[in-house]
């Protein structure tokens, strides 16, 4: 068996005491959905949480974490980082503010702390999957532990009826 390489989310977990599990999968680099990714680890879509990162009009850059069956609602999340009107980060200004890469988007250990907000049920879980901070390899974990190591709010960010 090949030794999981530990990311740099993995030491942070470490050096704060974070209990937590390194979990590899095989990814599709054509697909990186959370959906894709909940499918490769035979994990139903609302325990694999996908971190995006938006810019609000007032407040500038921060990170939102919803269920990968879920989409963050941009009112909402606006509201919750006091904007007025927030939008995604464009994909080409990710890697740059972030250190992150599409499909390996952590809210730990990221270039900068940005005000993150995880959509509330979340908490709701004893363990959940996010990205461990590269393609093909989550993180699973306490999510109330992952609130504290990034330092979240748990909040109403995301579209619950898409119908």
């Amino acid at each position: 068996m090949q030794k999981i390489q530990k990311t740099n989310a993995a030491r942070l977990l470490d050096k704060m005491g974070v209990r937590y599990e390194l979990v590899p999968y095989e990814f599709d680099p054509e697909d990186l959905a959370a959906e894709h990714v909940a499918e490769s680890l035979g994990e139903p879509s609302e325990r694999v949480f996908k971190t995006l990162v938006l810019r609000g009009d007032k407040t500038g850059l921060f990170v939102c974490v919803v269920a990968g069956n879920r989409e963050v609602d941009l009112k909402l999340a606006a509201k919750v980082s006091g904007n007025k009107k927030a939008e995604m980060l464009p994909l080409k200004e990710l890697l740059p503010n972030t250190g992150y890469i599409r499909g390996g988007c952590t809210s730990i250990g990221m270039k900068k702390h940005y005000p993150t907000f995880f959509s509330k049920e979340m908490a709701d879980f004893d363990e959940v999957y996010v990205s461990a901070g590269q393609r093909g390899l989550q993180l699973k974990l306490s999510p109330l532990d992952l609130a504290k190591a990034a330092e979240a709010t748990f909040a109403e960010i995301a579209i619950t009826d898409t119908i």
